[in-house]
């Protein structure tokens, strides 16, 4: 009997038997990154609009803006990108500063869509889910192995039970732990009024800072170091709320929200850290005026009626005398009206 010699080449699991699982797994990679590329694009995008419309806003000149913002309309804008560019702030900005009509409404409808993403979580990521989720669906032919809906099955979910949790958790930025909660009643009701004080404006809607955790952390640092609820803990948390709702002082409000003052440093601040610069700038001087007046009443010189103003003729004068020529001279007599405030000399 003949032999017959039988020839098996070792192909990979992929290609035999024609199985397409090795081109399915190529495809999924190849639409993943394409998707990548297409978000990375957007978000360049917007971080150059965000720029130039920020110099706009320097500058207060509005000139162009309008056309940024009909090119931000025309941007598939998601909770993603919403956050990591921060272009809510910068549009808010231009519909502050802005006197066209047109401008600001159209800034205002922009933020009025970007805020259904914050009150919505999930439906700014879902439609980048979806899309991840079409590709490789539509070119997985395994499906008819059992392995294969094994597998898809339990994949689907355990990310059916992971997707909430994590809408939740990235919804709103969260960069400090979360504080503990209390069943005290004027704790409660401190944490609801730090929050209603952090929502002040629209700023937390651009930043998409979780306010109610903000106010929560501030009250359970100010709680921490007094220990109860009595006046000075009360006190504390007033000052705190008064200077987040100030309206001339927003920066203060969006470095707490931004992350850029902690928690824990803002139940700490003291008034004059937490007044805004203008206010500053105005404690400066009266503290430099207050200092001059100080050493002009202990260096003024005499007060005397003796002399008369040659500007009001009034007789209520300070005069101070002062060697300011060689010792055989006379000295020189400085008089100063405390009525009118006029200055003189003699000799």
């Amino acid at each position: 009997m003949g032999g017959i010699s039988v020839s098996v080449s070792a192909s990979p699991p992929g290609q035999l038997l024609g199985h397409p699982l090795a081109g399915s797994a190529t495809h999924s990679r190849e639409a993943h990154c394409a998707l990548a590329n297409m978000g990375k694009k957007e978000e360049e995008e917007i971080i150059r609009i965000a720029k130039k419309i920020d110099k706009m806003a320097q500058k207060k000149n509005g000139a162009g803006a309008l056309d940024l913002l009909k090119e931000l309309r025309s941007v598939p804008m998601t909770l993603e990108l919403l956050q990591s560019t921060r272009i809510g702030m910068s549009v808010n900005a231009i519909r502050k500063q802005s006197t066209d009509d047109e401008v600001t409404s159209l800034a205002k409808s922009l933020i009025k869509s970007w805020k259904k993403l914050l009150d919505e979580p999930g439906s700014g990521e879902k439609s980048s889910e979806e899309k991840r989720k079409e590709s490789p669906a539509s070119a997985s032919p395994s499906q008819g192995s059992p392995e294969a809906k094994e597998e898809s099955s339990s994949s689907s979910n355990s990310s059916s039970k992971s997707e909430p949790t994590e809408m939740a958790t990235n919804a709103l930025i969260n960069t400090f732990p979360r504080a503990p909660n209390t069943s005290d009643s004027i704790r409660l009701k401190c944490r609801e009024m730090l929050s209603n004080a952090l929502q002040t404006g629209e700023d937390y809607i651009a930043i998409g800072a979780d306010c109610d955790e903000l106010g929560a952390q501030i009250e359970e640092s100010i709680f921490h170091e007094f220990k109860n609820t009595d006046m000075k803990y009360k006190n504390r948390v007033r000052s705190r709320i008064s200077n987040l709702k100030d309206v001339k002082n927003p920066n203060l409000r969006r470095t707490v929200l931004c992350g850029s003052v902690t928690p824990e440093r803002m139940a700490k601040m003291t008034a004059e850290e937490m007044a805004s610069d203008e206010l500053k700038e105005m404690r400066k001087n009266l503290t430099k005026e207050a200092v001059r007046d100080h050493q002009m009443a202990t260096t003024g010189g005499t007060q005397t009626d003796l002399f008369t103003c040659g500007k009001c003729k009034g007789k209520c004068c300070t005069y101070t005398q002062v060697q300011t020529r060689s010792a055989d001279e006379p000295m020189t007599t400085f008089v100063f009206c405390n009525e009118c405030g006029n200055r003189w000399k003699f000799c």
